[in-house]
């Protein structure tokens, strides 16, 4: 996931509601069948959900990774959630780290009891690694968009937004409403993105929504890596911002996704953000099973309660749209009073890049950020 992810209560009425679409049906012959869940494609396949419950319930815990308890989301209430539900110890580690971090943690850690079991992260550190992930298909796995998810089920998308433009109004006069105005000498030493682009995937979508912001398309993010690079050279830019640096007053504009600009907003007075007017992109985050998952029931049972309507509920009280918000709206099992909460959306038809185009801008800016930046 991208780096620093950020506690809204829960209702409780959300809180009591069955995972929707999940069936309890045991297979006949599950209570003797054994079962390796490490290699289970969907909960039907290892005798139900009541199965799969029970086998997560024995290995007692999951380890997830990359996941702060506030701000980011609304995780914190969602793991809150899981572990009442289900009585299932919940190992976080590295809550503020990154991307690059959870994919070179499962790689260190292989075979060891507290290695990730899953990754929240951005879709191309998923896509570009698929010989880490298990195929597994949630019993909610026809509400995804096709183009969500992987055919193999090695990776689905959990929750998105738009990158945004976020900005202290205690210490700066008159915020920015386009990447245009950056550039303004009125902002000198403040404005941030989300760390570094070739690690983190919130800062890289803000490098893209800058690069269409400036003639530049999918197809071309480098208009966005020569913007910032200006912005460094004119002296605005202020590199490794954070939701904490935020708060500190160090950087008071601040360039993230929409959703975790309300968890800055919750802690900085005065904090206001707006999409930006000239640079309009849209992303979401993604979901996978690592294959050597040394809680492999457990770390499936996470992925199940996620995908419910009660977990895709959660995501969309923190202000981040669920994946399978279309379909939830269509069978009505949205929340209607957390919908009415979220930030209306550009107008127009969303249109997000291809997995392609997104491998393709994240070797661009890999390649030619540090030296675009040191340059300027």
């Amino acid at each position: 996931m991208s780096l620093n992810k950020m506690k809204v209560a829960v209702a409780a009425g959300l809180l009591s509601t069955v995972v929707a679409g999940v069936s309890m049906t045991v297979g006949a012959n599950a209570a003797t069948k054994k079962v390796n869940w490490a290699t289970v494609t969907s909960a039907k396949a290892g005798g139900g959900m009541a199965a799969l419950v029970k086998a997560a319930q024995k290995e007692g815990h999951v380890n997830v990774i990359t996941i702060p308890l506030s701000g980011w989301a609304n995780y914190g209430a969602i793991m809150k959630d899981f572990t009442k539900k289900y009585g299932i110890h919940i190992n976080d580690a590295n809550p503020n780290g990154s991307s690059a971090q959870e994919i070179t943690a499962i790689q260190q850690d292989k075979g060891r009891a507290d290695a990730p079991d899953v990754v929240d992260v951005g879709t191309t550190y998923a896509t570009s690694n698929l010989a880490l992930w298990a195929p597994y298909e949630v019993a909610n796995w026809s509400q995804i968009p096709s183009s969500a998810k992987d055919a193999k089920g090695r990776w689905f998308d959990d929750y998105g937004g738009y990158v945004a433009i976020g900005c202290d109004t205690k210490i700066v006069t008159t915020c920015p409403t386009s990447f245009a105005d950056l550039t303004n000498p009125i902002y000198k030493n403040e404005v941030a993105i989300n760390n570094d682009p070739t690690s983190a995937s919130a800062a890289f979508y803000a490098v893209w929504a800058a690069s269409i912001a400036n003639g530049g398309s999918f197809n071309n993010v480098t208009p966005g890596i020569a913007f910032f690079a200006n912005l460094n050279k004119i002296g605005n830019f202020v590199p490794g911002g954070t939701a904490a640096t935020a708060a500190a007053g160090s950087t008071p504009i601040l360039i993230w996704w929409d959703y975790l600009q309300n968890g800055v907003a919750s802690s900085v007075p005065g904090w206001k953000s707006v999409i930006p007017t000239d640079g309009t992109i849209s992303a979401y985050y993604t979901q996978a099973i690592t294959k050597d998952s040394p809680d492999p029931a457990a770390a499936r049972l996470w992925e199940e309660y996620l995908y419910s309507s009660v977990g895709q509920n959660l995501f969309l009280q923190g202000y981040a749209r669920p994946i399978e918000l279309a379909a939830m709206t269509a069978n009505k099992s949205v929340s209607q009073s957390f919908l009415s909460k979220l930030p209306a959306a550009p107008k127009g038809t969303l249109t997000l890049p291809t997995i392609a185009q997104v491998t393709s801008a994240s070797s661009t800016v890999d390649a030619n950020w540090a030296a675009a930046i040191a340059a300027g």
